[in-house]
């Protein structure tokens, strides 16, 4: 529901500022006074119009799934729209583009002005045929809960028997590729951490001789130890510092362990070092090559093995096909036996709103999650895309109409714009008949020129104009009256307008 709205600054409107209940609010004044632009801010700050409005601000109490946008949600939302250089919109004070604003917010609220027929989705039809069954038998949504349970299974099996067709047209190669792949990483069978011993190795080979040749030179320190002990002696200088130091560079001599590369086949390291190297460039390490060699060896078991699995795949998918077109028989049969009884509903608002019967038809269509049924609505042989904005919208009505009679509930706000334009008054009335039902579970704004709508009102708002700024103002009693007795007179409102206004109240 919406709660509040605060316009500043757009076009007539200076700073407009409203407090909404549920039910039916109807907005009413003359021609120019500002009604649309009223109702278009109201839509853009819900991302469903444009505006140039400076600010429009809405608090919307209901539970939006913000989630899913990055957005957190509050027991009462604010909608912003802020226009600079560039319009911004925010949700809760959080920055949202008007693509997901729009989303979020179709989610609480129909415009039945703009020429769209998503009332008349296929699926929409469907639940409310199964909600017909529901009511007369209670396991019925049982069988449609192991429909779509089944449906899932078997939408698996389909992907994976798909999978496995697409690879058998092409096993030859992918066992080729495998089999490649294990050859070469077999053939090299490399250790985890080899790569860097031999790199270690090749670094301690390449400076052998330079070593060797700098020991050659420093062993001539070892024939003057025993004059650097006899100096420090004679010195009076304790000389234990020296022989510890020259018994370390001993130890280290000793460990240098070079013997142990003589028969080291440098050739063969060489060859070691760029076989692994190869192995490391392409799959990042030892450790990698052999969990691909792994990976590659359960793949080309199962090529082995993929006839055997398509066959169990076909079976599967044969048991399960069976049993989900048995499920869609079954669900079908209900929906087609409450075909006439949901048409029947529809026109029966249809009539109230005196336009002519619509027909529905199930044709079957490809299985999906929904089933195997498809309704086709048809008015008078019209396509729904060629009706008038008017049919359109009233038909639009029925629907909703039709749809909380059935689910007893309902919820969200309904913007109409002039829905009673250019009808009688009898028509008109008809239609204020069919709010006053939906206004029970929905919050339903209306722009009104007609006297029998803006009656049935909860709330009457009138837009005027003075000078070149406009405002709103909510009409209670005797003002409301007069309003009434403008829409019916005109200008000059007579005592007989009065009268009938003040009947329209009272019926």
């Amino acid at each position: 529901m919406i709660e509040r709205i605060l316009i500043k600054q757009n076009l007539s409107f200076e700073n407009v500022e409203l407090n909404f209940g549920r039910g039916l609010s109807v907005f009413t004044g003359v021609s120019g006074a500002g009604k649309s632009v009223l109702m278009g801010s109201i839509m853009a700050v819900l991302g469903l119009k444009d505006s140039e409005a400076k600010l429009i601000e809405a608090d919307v109490s209901h539970k939006f799934n913000l989630e899913e946008f990055g957005l957190e949600s509050e027991e009462i939302n604010t909608f912003k729209l802020f226009r600079d250089k560039t319009t911004r919109y925010f949700i809760n004070s959080q920055a949202v583009s008007k693509k997901n604003l729009a989303s979020i917010a179709k989610e609480h609220v129909k415009y039945l002005s703009a020429k769209e027929i998503n009332e008349f989705e296929n699926d929409r039809f469907l639940n409310l045929l199964d909600s017909l069954q529901a009511k007369k038998d209670a396991k019925f949504n049982e069988i449609l809960s192991e429909f779509r349970l089944k449906f899932d299974e078997f939408s698996q099996i389909s992907r994976e028997l798909k999978k496995i067709i697409d690879e058998e047209k092409r096993v030859e190669e992918l066992k080729e590729f495998a089999s490649f792949e294990i050859n070469k990483i077999e053939s090299v069978s490399p250790k985890i951490g080899e790569f860097d011993e031999l790199m270690e190795l090749k670094k301690r080979l390449s400076k052998k001789d330079k070593i060797l040749e700098a020991w050659n030179r420093a062993e001539q320190i070892f024939n003057f130890e025993q004059a650097v002990v006899d100096a420090l002696n004679i010195s009076d200088i304790d000389s234990s510092f020296f022989e510890e130091a020259m018994n370390e560079l001993r130890v280290a001599r000793e460990n240098l362990n070079m013997d142990e590369l003589e028969d080291v086949d440098i050739e063969g390291v060489l060859d070691r070092i760029e076989a692994i190297n190869s192995l490391v460039r392409r799959y990042g390490g030892e450790e990698e090559a052999l969990q691909t060699l792994k990976t590659r060896k359960a793949e080309l078991a199962r090529y082995e093995n993929i006839s055997f699995e398509k066959s169990e795949l076909e079976r599967k998918f044969k048991q399960n096909e069976a049993a989900v077109n048995a499920l869609a028989d079954k669900i079908g049969q209900a929906r087609a036996a409450n075909l006439k009884e949901l048409e029947a509903l529809i026109n029966s608002f249809l009539k109230e709103l005196y336009m002519s019967e619509i027909s529905l038809k199930i044709n079957s269509k490809t299985l999906d999650a929904a089933g195997r049924d498809e309704v086709n609505l048809s008015l008078n042989e019209t396509a729904l895309k060629n009706l008038s904005s008017g049919e359109l919208n009233r038909l639009r009505l029925a629907f909703i109409a039709s749809e909380s009679k059935i689910t007893g509930g309902g919820e969200g706000v309904i913007i109409l714009d002039e829905i009673d334009a250019n009808l009688s008054g009898k028509e008109a009335m008809s239609i204020a008949n069919v709010l006053l039902n939906l206004a029970k579970f929905y919050q339903i704004f209306a722009i009104s020129h007609q006297p029998q709508l803006s009656s049935k009102a909860d709330s009457h708002f009138l837009v005027e104009k003075r000078g070149e700024t406009s405002n709103v103002r909510e009409l209670k009693n005797e003002e409301r009256v007069s309003e009434l007795a403008r829409m019916i007179s005109g200008e000059r409102i007579t005592d007989e307008a009065l009268n009938f206004a003040r009947q329209l109240l009272v019926v």
